[in-house]
């Protein structure tokens, strides 16, 4: 069996963290959450890694969020609470290493695919590419602290016309609202390749200043204060009939 996730470094300090289960829309189980762990570590720790990319594998998904077919089996609020505090810690680090984080959305990112991304630095999505924070249309809210985050990056009106609506919005739509920063095209990949270029050819010691600067912010803030309220929300929700009917409503649809 393949690694759940892959990592790669570049000569020039570009560190790809790739979730790596393209037969499941690389969508987050357990085993994810154990290679990203170690993928951050090696982020954090490694000085030759000067920025950091996120992205899935394959051309037709980032990240479709939690792995329900795995996460049926969690019924109550403390079993949820296991899972959501877990996810929301990897994002919570993913959020505040001192480096360049980026999101290369290469497909559909839905849930809590959006939520990673979110905590990302720098949002980048192929033109084909389909969003949406679609939690609110399962009985719960997000889990793993997007909209904390989403709170803290954007505008609020902006940041509930993805929330509140729960609907799948195209990559330039997602642009309009501010959620991406860049999108490419098959025919115009040089415009990611000039982005790489812009950061990696600065010292590591100014992109570690200014990033130190943003997590400070976010200290002052009591950001992680909001998400921990966040996990503990989303985690009562979980055991409430409209999410546990909508998770069987998911499986059998998949069946």
């Amino acid at each position: 069996m393949e690694n759940a996730v892959k990592t790669d470094l570049t000569r020039i300090g570009l560190y790809t963290i790739m979730i790596n289960r393209p037969e499941k829309r690389n969508a987050i189980n357990f085993e994810v959450m154990e290679g990203l762990d170690e993928a951050l570590k090696q982020a954090e720790q490694d000085p030759a890694i000067k920025a950091v990319v996120i992205r899935g594998a394959g051309k037709q998904a980032f990240c479709a969020g939690g792995d329900l077919k795995e996460f049926h089996v969690l019924k109550t609020a403390a079993e949820a609470h296991v899972m959501l505090s877990r996810m929301g810690s990897l994002l919570y680090r993913l959020l505040t290493i001192q480096k360049p984080t980026i999101a290369y959305i290469n497909g559909i990112a839905v849930g809590g695919g959006c939520e990673i991304a979110a905590a990302c630095d720098i949002r980048v999505a192929h033109s084909s590419a389909k969003l949406g924070f679609v939690q609110g249309n399962q009985g719960i809210t997000t889990g793993w602290g997007g909209a904390s985050i989403l709170f803290e990056k954007m505008p609020v009106s902006s940041a509930l016309t993805l929330l509140l609506g729960g609907e799948i919005h195209t990559a330039e739509k997602a642009k309009e609202l501010g959620f991406i920063d860049y999108m490419i095209s098959e025919n115009l990949n040089g415009g990611w390749e000039s982005l790489q270029k812009k950061i990696l050819n600065k010292e590591s010691a100014v992109l570690t200043a200014y990033k130190k600067l943003l997590v400070q912010k976010w200290e002052t803030s009591m950001l992680s204060d909001r998400i921990h309220a966040e996990i503990e929300e989303c985690s009562r929700l979980w055991e409430t009939d409209v999410h546990l009917d909508a998770v069987k409503m998911f499986r059998e649809k998949s069946k």
